[in-house]
């Protein structure tokens, strides 16, 4: 299947349109939520991006990735991932796209590149609203670092460019785990709500502490490094770190899905 045609059928579904007008509300939601309830502040002492969110525009588009990066930004991965093979399946439709003289890899490949690009996008098109509606709200400016100092505005724009990229790549773990379930269900329900749901589990096993040096190998646990950008000096450790066992997960869970479904008998 051609890209292109991919694509166009991806874009034109009903839970594409809704996921991307959910994603660009936040940013006006927040921006209510901060004019009722006033300034924001970090809870019990803790210096947090909250602290300098209505500093500036910037300050505002770092805000919205720090509270939605952990769980909203989950959803729209798992779904694009997730329901791309398996809604084919439950349509029916599946056994008949194979039928044609197309190898299954290739089909895989194609679905799996519209869907990281749908994912991609959702992950640029949330900062992108934040920093429109945070530059009207409060003012294009420096980006006021919650522990002292502050970055230029074209450097937070770079830095947050970075982290968006960072972000996505987090993902990957995610969106391996909704492909490589997509192609073993016909419910795309399943493999969207298994895949959100094992994301979770990865969450508060990061909160046990007791796990000590085994948390390092837990993705969820290199999910906020990217909070070390926004530092006068950033320190990049952490996101090398997180991004080389996202990478490796992703790829493990990808290559799953192309074996497994090479040797599936499909019948719907």
């Amino acid at each position: 299947m051609p890209l292109r045609v991919e694509a166009i059928r991806q874009l034109k579904r009903r839970r594409t349109l809704v996921m991307g007008g959910v994603l660009a509300l936040l940013p006006f939601v927040l921006l209510v939520a901060f004019a009722v309830a006033g300034s924001p502040g970090g809870r019990n002492d803790e210096v947090t991006l909250m602290d300098t969110a209505t500093a500036s525009g910037a300050n505002y588009a770092a805000t919205c990735l720090f509270v939605s990066a952990g769980f909203l930004l989950v959803i729209p991965v798992a779904l694009f991932c997730g329901d791309t093979v398996a809604s084919e399946a439950g349509w029916s439709s599946l056994r008949y796209l194979l039928a044609a003289p197309v190898p299954r890899a290739r089909l895989l490949w194609s679905k799996l590149a519209v869907a990281l690009g749908l994912s991609a996008a959702a992950m640029v098109l949330l900062p992108l609203v934040a920093l429109a509606v945070g530059v009207a709200a409060y003012g294009w400016g420096p980006l006021e670092i919650p522990t002292g100092g502050t970055l230029d505005a074209g450097t937070a724009a770079r830095r947050l460019a970075v982290v968006v990229a960072y972000v996505f790549v987090s993902q990957l773990v995610t969106a391996g785990l909704a492909f490589w379930l997509s192609t073993k269900t016909d419910a795309p329900l399943g493999a969207v709500g298994g895949a959100v749901g094992l994301t979770i589990a990865g969450n508060v096993l990061d909160a046990v502490t007791a796990l000590g040096g085994w948390r390092d190998f837990l993705p969820a646990h290199w999910q906020f490094a990217w909070a070390d950008v926004f530092q006068p000096t950033p320190e990049w450790g952490g996101m090398i770190q997180g991004s080389a066992i996202s990478v490796t997960y992703a790829l493990v869970l990808f290559a799953l899905a192309f074996r497994g479904f090479s040797r599936k008998d499909v019948v719907s």
